[in-house]
């Protein structure tokens, strides 16, 4: 007979009690007047009353008819990206956020399964559960060759043997619809060990949206209602979302009443420093779907034993306060502001009434990690000759074409007609046509290096390492930035009104091992050092906050004008969404599914 037996029966003295609490009980979608009752790491009970086993030993916690929930976790998020976890998961778990399902897309693509490895070392000693999806970006060969050799290729799979990872990280479907995709191997080791492949489906539907369903078992990428009941129809597990990137929310309660509750989860696709401070995690998004009309204890069911039984955690015991399951529990005072007075974290008290136990921690990386963005301020790599426009008259430009900022992260494909200074093209801040080079920073090389054709020259401008177009839409007036944190690609993206600025601003980012920079007239007039991989801030994550503040500030002192201007930058090499983006070898037309160059 185990421990839990014996408590369960009566005799023996619990670890620890919750008292006179409603528990939510997420099996049946509601609140009942009952104890929980603790042992080691394990719920052993839910009776009426646990004061038979309340011993000398025993510590009470008192709820006070508090909501006793299990612990949060969040579907889908983005934990290698912004800040180190390690400093900042304390923020997360005294809202109540007890396991997280983390992509690597940030240490990923540059380092394969050596990021994966490092984000689990360093995430493996929190008092939060972290579990990984294995990035498929490096197997990737959509715009450029794939970036993973046979034998990298097969790091990745065998990961998805690790207890601790619990499937495939997101494939933008226009890597995978309609064409064969070095990833299939992931794919089929997922499904070899039991575990799933999440997509990543914004702008995918009708009988796109159905091949794409043979593939993934969830997606995040629902925007309305009808999304939301599209991929439920094709059995796809729909996971809304609230953070840093959108707020989906109106989307799960739209669909609501349509879809059965169990094929809802919810997440946060990354709650970036700021809001992690001022809006907190998962009880954030658990709030913002109660908002949306979702009964309390189906929106805790979505955000507990949902994302815990897709990916297999229930197996864990997680996601639940039935007996057996971890004892990872959550009080809340008040359902409509989900306010989180108590946390229980593995059946040990980490944050009551605003006293914690947790503080952030550190992790050592690879010296590599800390040296990882070795790019050049070459004048050339950010050169545009001028013979790449069409239809211009000697001595005046042409056309070339150039991405069109639009919503948040979408792009469009537009022309502009810069002006030629010598024999090249310029930006012209007034016009509002601006420069965007890309360059190529992943350690194992240049992109050149690995073209199966042998070709070295990218389209119409730029080296082998990268790729120079131009951007309108951004609203810079003078002045450039650049940054290292660029979603799913190993690159350094600079946007300025001038090369010299650019160039500034990339020599700085380098110099600093990664992050972003802002320059005016040649001086750095803001900064946020991202030194691990390139892509995380190892500060406290206050002053992560603040620097990315001081960012912001400094781009819309310079005339960005959109409604987030770092989130259009950074994303703007990411092929998740349409329609033109910037690759090391040209654009990427992302619908179209080919590189093209400047020249109309």
């Amino acid at each position: 007979m185990n421990d839990l037996q014996s408590v369960a029966l009566g005799e023996a003295d619990a670890d620890l009690v919750v008292t006179g609490g409603r528990v939510c009980l997420p099996e049946m979608g509601e609140f009942q007047s009952r104890d929980v009752v603790v042992v080691d790491d394990r719920v052993a009970a839910l009776p009426e009353d646990a004061s038979p086993v309340v011993g000398e030993d025993t510590r009470v916690v008192t709820a006070g008819n508090r909501v006793v929930a299990p612990g949060f976790v969040d579907a889908h998020t983005h934990l290698d990206l912004h800040q180190t976890f390690e400093n900042a998961y304390h923020y997360a778990i005294e809202g109540g956020t007890t396991t997280v399902v983390s992509e690597v897309t940030g240490y990923g693509p540059a380092f394969g399964a050596e990021g994966v490895e490092q984000f689990l070392a360093a995430t493996s000693y929190l008092p939060v559960r972290v579990r990984a999806v294995v990035p498929p970006q490096p197997l990737l060969d959509t715009f450029e060759p794939r970036r993973a050799d046979d034998e990298d290729a097969e790091a990745l799979a065998d990961l998805l043997a690790d207890d601790r990872v619990v499937g495939v990280g997101e494939t933008d479907w226009i890597h995978a619809v309609g064409r064969d995709t070095p990833a299939e191997l992931l794919y089929q080791r997922a499904d070899a060990e039991g575990k799933t492949v999440s997509g990543h489906a914004a702008g995918c539907s009708g009988e796109k949206f159905a091949a794409f369903a043979t593939i993934i078992d969830d997606d995040h990428e629902a925007i309305s209602g009808e999304d939301v009941v599209t991929r439920v129809e094709n059995g796809v597990h729909a996971i809304g979302r609230y953070g840093s990137i959108r707020d989906d929310m109106a989307a799960i309660g739209d669909a609501y009443a349509e879809v059965p509750t169990a094929e809802l989860s919810l997440s946060s696709d990354g709650m970036w420093p700021r809001e992690l401070i001022d809006e907190g995690y998962m009880d954030a998004v658990v709030r913002r779907a109660i908002e949306e009309g979702v009964d309390p204890a189906d929106a805790i069911r979505m955000a507990t034993l949902n994302p815990a039984r897709h990916f297999g955690l229930d197996d864990e015991g997680v996601g639940s306060l039935s007996p057996g399951s971890v004892a990872d529990i959550v009080l809340i005072d008040d359902l409509d502001e989900v306010n989180v007075t108590t946390v229980v974290s593995g059946g040990e008290v980490v944050y009551n009434k605003g006293e914690s136990t947790v503080a952030p921690r550190n992790h050592e990386y690879p010296d590599r990690f800390y040296d990882s963005v070795n790019v050049s301020p070459d004048p050339e790599q950010f050169r545009v000759p001028a013979d790449a426009a069409s239809g211009g008259d000697e001595g005046a430009s042409g056309e070339v074409r150039a991405i069109e900022c639009q919503r948040g992260l979408l792009s469009g494909e537009t022309t502009v007609s810069p002006p030629v200074e010598g024999d090249e093209l310029v930006a012209d801040p007034d016009a509002d046509v601006l420069k965007a080079t890309l360059l190529d920073r992943h350690p194992r090389g240049d992109v050149a290096e690995r073209r199966s054709d042998g070709s070295s020259e990218s389209a119409d401008s730029g080296g082998a390492g990268g790729f120079t177009g131009f951007l309108t839409g951004f609203g810079l007036d003078a002045g450039a930035v650049a940054t290292s944190v660029v979603w799913e690609t190993p690159g350094v993206l600079a946007v300025g009104a001038n090369d010299a600025d650019m160039r500034t601003a990339v020599g700085h980012v380098a110099e600093t091992g990664g992050g972003w920079a802002v320059v005016e007239d040649g001086d750095v007039v803001a900064e946020l050092p991202t030194r691990v991989a390139g892509v995380c801030a190892d500060l406290e994550v206050e002053e992560t906050a603040k620097l990315y503040d001081a960012v912001d500030s400094a781009l819309r002192r310079l005339g960005a004008d959109g409604d987030r201007p770092m989130l259009t930058l950074q994303t703007l090499a990411f092929a998740g969404v349409p329609s033109l983006k910037l690759s090391f070898s040209g654009y990427a037309d992302i619908l179209n599914r080919r590189v093209v160059g400047l020249t109309p």
